[in-house]
């Protein structure tokens, strides 16, 4: 999904690329996620995260490995620093993949989603201390180079409607598709995946009473992708919006200075 960023009517294109080509790439990951989190009306205080999957050297072999880099659990996307990004093997966390698979009994509800959040740990990259987040898989099991996921206003204004899925195919078309409501988790993102994997070229999923999740393999093309998802459904609900009448209108009025004053007699 491409467009003119600077035609943007809901949100702001802050991406410079004079700072992003001076940065590394963990430090590019920060940087976009500042940008993201200083627009309440893209995601909300605590809210959201984001990842890079990032080319490595291994610490004891030396070999280039894969990363995955993910906001950590309690952080802020506006105010967050290199150290607020758990790091995990990818090729590891893709392990545990096959472990919930090879469960008997799998779900929101069950024993092994639970367990794969201990198994987390076992992953680790780099002695890193920060701990991961209940959103780490859906990010580790999309397989792009970059994801955001975000909590926008206009996102969450059509995620909360009764028929959601239909406004998502009216709003987006076949580029963005739509999951019901879910408690994050890692079967969340296998089923995630499972959608990415039937329809290819889906770039992004309105999550149901949640929010926003979209993905790219350039990190500029990540955020500005997020900024046009955003725009397009903020565009959409402007549409329709009829001001101070939009829910009908107010029910009561206040009364003028008159009555008051009779009132208050």
């Amino acid at each position: 999904m491409s467009g003119n960023f600077d035609g943007l009517r809901f949100v702001n294109n802050l991406w410079d690329d004079e700072v992003a080509n001076q940065l590394d790439p963990i430090e590019r990951l920060r940087y976009r996620s500042n940008l993201l989190g200083t627009d309440l009306r893209i995601t909300n205080t605590g809210g959201g995260n984001t990842s890079s999957k990032v080319k490595m050297s291994d610490p004891l072999t030396g070999e280039e490995v894969d990363v995955l880099w993910v906001k950590g659990s309690g952080g802020d996307l506006r105010t967050a620093s290199r150290g607020n990004f758990a790091s995990l093997y990818l090729g590891k966390f893709m392990a545990l993949y096959e472990i919930y698979d090879k469960a008997e009994t799998k779900g929101v509800k069950t024993g092994i989603e639970d367990e794969m959040v201990d198994l987390y740990r076992h992953c680790v990259y780099g002695l890193n201390s920060t701990a991961t987040s209940i959103d780490t898989p859906l990010h580790g099991l999309i397989p792009f180079r970059h994801v955001d996921h975000m909590h926008p206003i206009s996102a969450i204004a059509i995620a909360a409607c009764k028929d959601q899925e239909r406004l998502t195919r009216e709003i987006f078309g076949g580029e963005v598709g739509w999951i019901p409501w879910q408690r994050p988790g890692f079967d969340l993102g296998v089923k995630m995946r499972e959608m990415l994997a039937q329809n290819p070229r889906l770039k992004g999923l309105v999550m149901g009473q949640h929010g926003l999740i979209n993905w790219a393999d350039e990190d500029k093309a990540c955020y500005h992708l997020t900024l046009a998802l955003v725009e397009k459904a903020a565009r959409y609900i402007e549409r329709f919006d009829k001001g101070s009448r939009t829910f009908s209108g107010p029910k009561y009025t206040s009364p003028d200075a008159d009555t008051r004053e009779d009132i208050l007699a």
